[in-house]
């Protein structure tokens, strides 16, 4: 389980396949300390949890089944992309952001960026089968960032980026069009699984 309050920027340094046909097997660059990280660890990669399988000084491998690189965005990655990475909670860590599962709901876009202020609204355009999950004033996992809603239109939701984000995330070197992984808050899915029961 995760927070979205991502602590490092990745990148991927090299691409194999993995041990089952279809799989495959990145090495990921990384600031954080690795000797303390367990093998069998779970790191938050742009939102998606995986599996730390092979480690060392400044570098931690991960498996990705056929499954998530088709869910995810996660196969449009090669040498030189860069990710937001999140070590898992630990009981007492502050929960900054909201809860994240790292289990990636669909794959959404940027739909358009516009400078306001000293931040960027961000407009996202989601699956139609997510669009329902997201709310004015809710949360939502983006590439693995918690970030708070300010607006709904049908499939569309604005979310303003502050400059400390955009620094400290992938966001900062975002473009129009580009991939994102959603997460929707676990809470908006209960409530739209209660009122689905409400209606049978």
């Amino acid at each position: 389980m995760f927070t979205g309050i991502v602590t490092d920027i990745g990148e991927i340094v090299s691409v194999d396949p993995g041990g089952k046909e279809g799989d495959r097997r990145f090495v990921i660059a990384t600031k954080h300390d690795m000797a303390p990280i367990a093998i069998g660890a779970s790191i938050a990669c742009s939102g998606c949890c995986l599996t730390v399988i092979e480690k060392g000084t400044g570098w931690f491998a991960v498996e990705v089944s056929a499954e998530s690189l088709a869910k995810t965005h996660l196969g449009d990655w090669q040498v030189g992309s860069r990710l937001n990475l999140e070590l898992s909670l630990k009981l007492g860590d502050e929960l900054g952001g909201h809860l994240v599962y790292g289990h990636v709901d669909g794959v959404g876009r940027i739909a358009a960026m516009t400078p306001e202020g000293g931040s960027v609204r961000f407009v996202f355009e989601a699956p139609p089968e997510l669009a329902r999950f997201v709310a004015a004033k809710g949360s939502i996992a983006i590439d693995g960032i918690s970030l708070t809603v300010n607006e709904v239109e049908g499939n569309r939701f604005g979310v303003n980026v502050i400059s400390h984000t955009q620094a400290v995330t992938t966001l900062g070197q975002a473009r129009v069009g580009q991939r994102v992984n959603l997460e929707v808050d676990m809470l908006a899915r209960y409530v739209a699984r209660l009122l689905e029961h409400q209606k049978t």
